[in-house]
This record gives structure tokens, sequence and C-alpha cells, in this order.
């Protein structure tokens, strides 16, 4: 990371700024954007640099930033155990039999991404069953919400108080407490060196979609302090993504706050549970699911969010939280009103507090997210994959809910910031993916133009951090931006409510790919952060 960053002539292209909507070229210099402009301008520049770039037509845009990313955990799916997308109980247990063959050496297997409402038997693997295809070994493998995880008996004799915890189920999956102690003693037994491989896998993959920045959703239920402070030290010394970490430990006062800062983290947020997840039964509700006889499970009470939002705002950082069912969004917007009672409105808005995955909003929420500046970090890849008339979301909350369910355009018609990310490994890095998502959104009124889906990815990202002057490819700016193969740049909006004038080429509006569902997503060809590339695609 110490060599010289070079000046850099980028030529013959499409530039993605709002400095010049018909740019062709742009000039990077001491590792930030020093000119973006014209084909012709470009000329008095290329004397002067250490490279040029031909474009040959590709399109240059700000690098995406993931703004909720679990990275160990991507790494270990990526280089490991993944059923994400398989057809059914089957394979699934075919998976598993060979994960563990090619495995002798593993104390515990670990995997993830099973979902039993996608497959034909409506069920995950039972106990018994896994019991059979490990050959009695430990396994630890979570559900594709990572909400619950299916064990064998070998894991659970590791770990004898959680039969006694909640959420312990003695052959259904685990939740709550139950899941925390285990997947505690499942990822010790991570070895410090298989644990940066897999960061470095994870971080890699990001580098190779245009992502040049994660935001880490680290904490003590979630993962280790080591994780985090291993994956920032990482980060730090070799090439790839920056990482921003977050640590989800609730304050009770601002002195807790220093804790957060020895460890890396700018702020006590990401996933502070308030709640679970949908699939899991565990996100909390104000009525029951619609396919279970109760309401999910609280973690926080407004008079906890309070005492967090106020310690994080009086120590200078930032609070945010997991709440996904519409009774956790409520406990943390009256809990965040509550702050602001006490310190002010204008300090809770200056803090730039968020909320991880904000689905079920109603208007009030929307309103009083709106009121109090909170970000609302979000993942329409959820929608993509669960939401429609005869997706899991409604199986879980009834047709009528579920279309309730991650209401974007309603978000940003009220000023909510938003801010895109995966959570991954919940869904897969996939940034355009995500932009698609949320244009495309299974229920049409929720969806929003690609350019305000694309600007919540990129310079959303950055804003959630309390940075302005990122994220966007401008003088100044940070040289963090990728390098895109795609076909014709267009400008697609929600319906023809949206001023046909917009579309037109003579208004100046920057074009973006074609993300119409079944057209081919744009391929990654460089990504550069901070003036350094940190992926180059191999030549085919």
């Amino acid at each position: 990371m110490s060599e010289p960053i070079k000046t850099v002539l980028l030529r013959g292209g499409t530039v993605h700024s709002p400095a010049d909507p018909f740019a062709t070229a742009m000039v990077v210099e001491h590792g930030h954007v020093a000119w973006v402009g014209s084909e012709g301008a470009a000329d008095s520049f290329a004397e002067g640099v250490d490279e040029v770039v031909h474009l040959d037509g590709a399109l240059v845009t700000p690098a995406f930033t993931d703004a909720h990313v679990h990275t160990t955990a991507t790494g270990l799916a990526l280089t490991g155990l993944d059923l994400t997308g398989v057809a059914g109980l089957a394979e699934a247990l075919e998976r598993v039999r060979a994960h563990a063959a090619a495995r002798p050496a593993d104390r515990v297997l670990l995997g993830h991404g099973w979902d039993g409402s996608r497959w034909p038997e409506q069920r995950p693997p039972s106990r018994r069953e896994l019991d059979e295809a490990t050959g009695g070994r430990p396994l630890y493998l979570t559900r594709a919400d990572v909400h619950s995880a299916v064990v064998t008996t070998a894991l659970l004799d590791l770990v004898p108080h959680a039969a006694r915890l909640t959420g312990y189920d003695p052959d259904g999956p685990l939740t709550d407490d139950a899941h925390h102690a285990v997947r505690a003693v499942a990822y010790e037994s991570v070895t410090p060196a298989q644990r940066a491989e897999a960061q470095r896998a994870a971080l890699a993959r990001a580098a190779s979609l245009g992502i040049g920045s994660v935001h880490e959703c680290a904490g003590p239920l979630i993962s280790s302090e080591d994780d985090l402070t291993g994956l920032l030290r990482l980060a730090a010394e070799e090439p790839g993504p920056r990482v921003v970490g977050y640590w989800a430990e609730a304050l009770t006062s601002p002195d807790g706050a220093e804790r957060i800062r020895e460890l890396g983290a700018i702020g006590a947020a990401g996933d502070l549970f308030a709640d679970g997840s949908l699939g899991s039964h565990t996100a909390c509700l104000h009525e029951p699911y619609a396919d279970a006889g109760h309401r999910g499970t609280g973690h926080l009470d407004a008079a906890a969010v309070a005492a967090h939002v106020a310690a994080c705002t009086e120590a200078g950082i930032q609070a945010g939280f997991h709440a996904i069912g519409d009774a956790a969004l409520t406990a943390v917007t009256e809990g965040v009103r509550a702050a602001a009672d006490k310190l002010g409105l204008a300090a809770i808005r200056a803090a730039r507090h968020r909320v991880e995955h904000a689905e079920m909003l109603s208007p009030e929420h929307i309103a009083a997210f709106a009121e109090f500046a909170l970000t609302a970090s979000v993942q329409p890849a959820f929608d993509a994959a669960w939401g429609g008339d005869e997706g899991m979301y409604a199986q879980r909350l009834g047709r009528e809910r579920a279309r309730t369910l991650n209401p974007y355009a309603d978000l940003l018609r009220a000023g909510v910031p938003l801010a895109l990310g995966s959570d991954s490994p919940v869904t897969p890095l996939d940034p355009w993916g995500g932009v698609r998502a949320a244009a495309f959104h299974r229920t049409p009124r929720h969806r929003v133009s690609v350019r305000a889906a694309f600007t919540a990815h990129t310079r959303g990202g950055w804003r959630a951090i309390g940075r302005d002057d990122a994220g966007i490819l401008v003088p100044g700016a940070p040289a963090d931006y990728a390098i895109w193969e795609s076909g014709d740049l267009v400008v697609q909006v929600p319906d023809t409510r949206v001023a046909n004038w917009s579309t037109d080429p003579r208004s100046g509006t920057p074009g973006l790919p074609d993300l119409t569902p079944g057209t081919p997503l744009p391929v990654c060809l460089r990504t550069v952060v901070g003036g350094r590339t940190v992926h180059e695609r191999p030549n085919e």
C-alpha cells in the first residue's frame, strides 16, 4: 500500500459525473479526482500523466459502497459450504456430505444458506439427517437470513447449556440465545489463518464487483473483537476495498464509546438487534405472523433505545439498530424521540444515526426517520428474493402486509437518506443486482429510479458514515471508481408520471446501464480505491 499513487488520464469512454453529464475523460492525481471533462480537453493532460487508460467506450462510475456486510461469514461461504440456491432437501444433504468429506480436519463444519421456504419439502434438515450426513461431526449451518441455524448433536454436545436457553428446539432450528451460544462456539473453531483467508476472499470478491468500500457490521452476538480488529488491520495493510467498522454493543453512558473507538469502529451500530428476521419468525410484529401463533421476539424496548442513542450522541459516535418488524421499528423510533426530547432534535439529526433493514415501515415510522435524519440502510435483494405475492414474506405476513415492505419510494419522497447494501452472506455481494431490485421492486409503488438507487449505493453509503465529499466523480473527491463493460446507457424511471424530458439526452441527465430484468448486468473491468487499482479483470 506504500507505492506511489500514479497520475492517470482516463479517456475515450463515458464518465458518470454530475460535474459534466457529457464527460468522456477524467484525470486522477494524488488519489483524488483532479478533472472531469470532454475528450478534446483531455489532450492537454496527456503529456503530464504517468498512465493513460484508453476506455474504448467503457463506462466509469463511482465505486459502489455495500453498507451492510459480514465479511468473514461472506468469505467462509465463498470458500466453504454454501447452500444458497439449492433446489431441495436432498441436494442440501448431499452438499453437506461432500463438504464433510472434503474437510476432515475441521473441528466444526461451517455452512450457510439453507431456506426451507424455497424447497418442495418446506422444511429444514432435521438433526438426525445432519448427524448422518456429517458422520456424527459438529456442524453449524445457518439459514439464509443468519437468524437461525440447524446443528448436529455433536455440536450441541459442545454447548450443553444451549438446551436451557431461549430459542432452543430439540430437533428444529435454533434461534435467539440458543443460536448465539452455538454460533460463538462454532466460530471459535475458526483459526486466525482461516479467518484471514475468508476475509481476503470476501474483499477480493467485492473488488471484482466494483465495490470500493464495505461497512462491516460486527458485534458480540455476531462475530468477535478479534474478527473486527483483524479485518480492519488487514484492510489497512493490503490493497482492496475500504472497510468501515461498526460494533453492535448497547451503551448506557457516553463513557462506553471509548471501547468502541478502541476497536476501530466508528459507531455502536450495525446489527444491534431490536428484533430478528421474518424468515426465522423472530422479527417483532404488532400483529401475529400469518403462519405462526406469535408476534416474534423483541430485544430492545424504547427505553433501552433512548439510552443508547443518547449515550452515542453525547459521545460523538453513531448509534444504530437492526430493526425489521413493525413493533421493533416502533421501539426504535419512540426511543430516538425520547433521546431527542432529552438532547434536542438538532443533536440527534447531526449524529446521522442509522437503522439496518427497516423493512416493515408504517407512514408514522417513515415520518420519524425523516424528522430524526435516520439513515435507512436497506437491502433491495431481500425483496427480489422473498417479496411478491407468492414469496416468503407473503407466507409469513399474508399478502396485504407483505405488500407494505421495503417502501423505498415513500422513504425517498419523505427525504429519508438511503444507503444500499447486501447483508452478505444473507444475499450475495451484487451491487448492480441491488440497484435493479430497487428499481424493479416486486411491489410497483415502491420502485425508485435507477439513478436514485445507484446514488444510494454509491454516495449514500458515504453519507451514511458522515462523508458528503465522496461517492461521486467530481474534482476533489476520493478517486474510488470502477470501469464497466456495459450496453447502452439510458435513464430508467419507475413509471410515466416522471416527465419524459428527464429521459431525453438533451436534458443532461447522466445515463446508466439498462437494468431491465433479463438484460445482462455490467461487467467490472477495473476497480480503483484511492487512486490504486485493487481489481483488474483478466484478459479473456
